[in-house]
C-alpha cells in the first residue's frame, strides 16, 4: 500500500469520523477539512507518498534538511554558469549547513550587484522559505515575482514559485503557476509529465475539500 493511499485513507476516515460520530456543526466542518488539506498537501510535496510505509530514521543534525535534489533541479532549470551561478553555490554551501540566513544574505549581496537578475531573486526566494520553514513570507512571495517579471518566459519561476504555494498549502495560487509552464513544456519532457502529475494531486485534493463542504 503507497504512501498516497495511507494519506487519503487516514484523511477520509478522521473527517468521517468528525462529521458523523463527532456531529461537528456544517462551519466547524469546513475549518477541519481546511487543516486536512494544509496537512495533505504538505506531505505530497515534502514527504514520500509514492514510496511503501516504513520507519524513517530523523537526522539530528540541521544541514541534513538541505534539499540537493531541489539544488539540482533549480541548476538544470535556471542558472548553471555566470555571476548568478557563482553567488548561489556560495549561498548553497551556507544552506548545507543549516545557515539559512546567512545564505539569504548571500543572495542580497549578488542582488545589490546585480538586481535585474531573475535567477538571484529566484534564489532568494528559495533561501528565504527554507528560512521559514517552508512559509511563503512576503518578502519570499516579492522575490519569486520578482523573479517572474524579470524572466516571465523563462520555467524555473514558475516552477519554484509554484512548488513553494504548494508546499505550503496554497493549492489554487500553485496549480495558476503550474498550469501553463505544463501546457507549454515540450511534449514527453520529464517536466511536462511531473507538472501534469503535481497538478492531477492538487485536482485531486481540491476536489475532496470541495466534497466535504
Amino acid at each position: 500500500m503507497t504512501g498516497w493511499i495511507i494519506a487519503f485513507g487516514i484523511a477520509i476516515l478522521a473527517m468521517a469520523a468528525l462529521c458523523f460520530i463527532g456531529r461537528i456543526p456544517r462551519v466547524t466542518r469546513e475549518i477541519v477539512a481546511a487543516a486536512l488539506l494544509v496537512g495533505l498537501a504538505g506531505y505530497a510535496w515534502q514527504g514520500h507518498p509514492g514510496l511503501a510505509g516504513a520507519p524513517r530514521q530523523v537526522a539530528a543534525e540541521k544541514e541534513a534538511q538541505f534539499d540537493e535534489k531541489l539544488a539540482e533541479r533549480r541548476r538544470s532549470l535556471a542558472e548553471r554558469y555566470g555571476p548568478a551561478g557563482q553567488w548561489l553555490i556560495m549561498s548553497d554551501s551556507y544552506g548545507r549547513r543549516g545557515l539559512t540566513k546567512e545564505a539569504a544574505n548571500i543572495l542580497l549581496s549578488g542582488l545589490k550587484q546585480a538586481p535585474d537578475d531573475a535567477n538571484l531573486w529566484l534564489g532568494m526566494g528559495n533561501a528565504l522559505v527554507a528560512h521559514a520553514d517552508g512559509v511563503v513570507a512576503p518578502a519570499a512571495d516579492y522575490a519569486y515575482r520578482q523573479a517572474l517579471r524579470l524572466d516571465p518566459e523563462g520555467p524555473a519561476p514558475r516552477y519554484f514559485y509554484g512548488l513553494a504555494l504548494a508546499q505550503a498549502g496554497q493549492l489554487d495560487a500553485a496549480r495558476k503557476q503550474w498550469l501553463p509552464l505544463a501546457q507549454s513544456a515540450p511534449e514527453g519532457s520529464k517536466i511536462k509529465a511531473e507538472l501534469q502529475a503535481n497538478i492531477a494531486r492538487i485536482d485531486a485534493m481540491l476536489a475532496m475539500d470541495a466534497a466535504s463542504r
